[in-house]
């Protein structure tokens, strides 16, 4: 398993784990670009600390199962919106028009309309027609209604 940038809260670290086999095969002195050093290595001790201490991860199930069902009460409102995929905070949702065709020129009108009224989302799959929402891990339910209502004002428009 191979992971980075929120380990250290943006700080330059990756980390690798790997079991006693696999990594007994690797014969180089590094395999990480982002290798261990004592600031970043500090800092994601602190974030790991922090998330444990916090109990982040049991926030991300609770605040992302209400995202979820959210966003698939936007879907039963907008036909545009095919499908609603994640898990925890990692949500998804593949912007389609009729026979499930990617809805590129959509998305990119729904960019503009939610730009405007201050919420920036991104963007992926294969046809750049997934709109990927991944907020922070420390986000609150008032700020998931916030961007709930700010996606539906979007989508009205299109």
């Amino acid at each position: 398993m191979t992971f980075a940038k929120g380990l250290a809260n943006g700080a330059p670290i990756g980390a690798t784990i790997a079991t006693q086999e696999v990594a007994d095969s690797f014969k180089a002195f590094s395999i990480s670009t982002f290798g261990g050093n004592p600031v970043s290595t500090r800092t994601a001790r602190a974030t790991l600390r922090y998330i444990e201490e916090h109990k982040i991860v049991d926030h991300v199930g609770k605040v992302g199962n209400y995202l979820k069902q959210k966003l698939q009460e936007l879907q039963d409102k907008y036909p545009l919106i095919g499908e609603v995929r994640g898990k925890g905070l990692m949500i998804g949702l593949e912007l389609v028009r009729e026979k499930k065709e990617p809805a590129v020129n959509e998305i990119l009108k729904l960019f503009e309309n939610t730009k405007k009224r201050g919420l920036l989302i991104g963007k992926g799959g294969l046809y750049e027609n997934v709109v990927r929402i991944s907020p922070p891990m420390t986000i609150d339910k008032p700020h998931i209604d916030e961007a709930i209502q700010i996606l539906d004002e979007a989508f009205a428009e299109i």
